[in-house]
């Protein structure tokens, strides 16, 4: 689905309210399903021209269950709850609709945006708390020791079997 300018979602909807076209003609010519047409006549009914320009809009858990309270106490449909909210998309409504619903209002909260931060092991934390020189330092250093030893005695078996081994190469068979 192609996305569409502010300016042309804006004239879609003027050529359906001038009346001398239907609301699937106009969908048909533009290349879209006649109800997302739809959906963006309702967001300009309630909210004027405003409503295509880009936006972004951080709603806490008060804000969602009010929409959600709102949307049950009228009787409304999740996407005419929407466009009341000038909410970009109905499918921002049902998926707090069955967060709420699954997980309570918790799962209403307002989740981190972006990676998280690497965090150092809990094991290097706990040898840097150490203190240098002490017995347990001392141990925690030779079982790093030992592990490093072993990894690097296998790493070598390794390449060695590699080297005496030559390259073999399987026989074609043939099934005629």
């Amino acid at each position: 689905m192609a996305k569409f300018s502010s300016d042309e979602k804006l004239q879609a909807v003027i050529r359906y309210q001038n009346g001398s076209e239907s609301l699937k003609s106009i969908a048909k010519s533009i290349g879209l399903h006649h109800s997302v047409l739809l959906h963006w006549i309702k967001l300009f009914e309630h909210h004027g021209e405003e409503v295509f320009k880009k936006r972004y809009t951080p709603y806490s858990v008060q804000d969602k269950l009010d929409i959600l309270n709102h949307m049950n106490e009228y009787g409304l449909s999740v996407r005419e709850t929407a466009a009341v909210f000038n909410i970009a998309s109905h499918s921002t409504i049902l998926s707090w609709q069955r967060s709420l619903e699954l997980r309570g209002i918790d799962a209403l909260q307002p989740k981190e945006k972006g990676r998280p931060s690497m965090k150092k092991d809990s094991k290097e934390q706990k040898n840097q708390t150490l203190a240098e020189g002490s017995v347990e330092a001392l141990q925690a250093e030779v079982e790093r020791l030992r592990m490093e030893n072993a990894y690097l005695k296998k790493l070598n078996a390794l390449v060695q079997n590699k080297e005496k081994s030559p390259k073999k190469t399987k026989p074609k068979s043939s099934m005629n």
